[in-house]
């Protein structure tokens, strides 16, 4: 079992920056593929950014070249930087992990943690 602990959200104006992080209690954190998904109030859980066992990256097309996933597996942690964010970011972000590779869609991964709020103000 692994649990997951997201951290980091928070008020923010447009155009700022917040990094988000997920802490794992998995021993065996680094053979996990991470990953953060986000749900805005009525709207479907959406991919954001993953990160593989093997540190490769991929990114939701609204997100890319202004977010970033990294990994820390010394101190099992994931993390998402967000920068220049914008008022269509603002939802709930969920940190997921999952066994072997990464994907896509949220119903693939197995573990989530309890969602961080973020809102971007205009």
């Amino acid at each position: 079992q692994v649990q997951l602990v997201e951290s980091g959200g928070g008020l923010v104006q447009a155009g700022g920056s917040l990094r988000l992080s997920c802490a794992a209690s998995a021993r065996t954190f680094s053979s996990y593929s991470m990953a953060w998904f986000r749900q805005a109030p009525g709207k479907e859980r959406d991919f954001v950014a993953t990160i593989t066992r093997n540190d490769i990256k991929w990114y939701g097309d609204s997100v890319k070249g202004r977010f970033s996933i990294s990994r820390d597996n010394a101190n099992n942690t994931v993390y998402l930087q967000m920068n220049s964010l914008k008022p269509e970011d603002t939802a709930v972000y969920y940190c997921a992990a999952r066994e072997g590779g990464s994907r896509w869609r949220s119903d693939e991964y197995d573990y989530w943690g309890q969602g961080t709020q973020v809102t971007v103000s205009t």
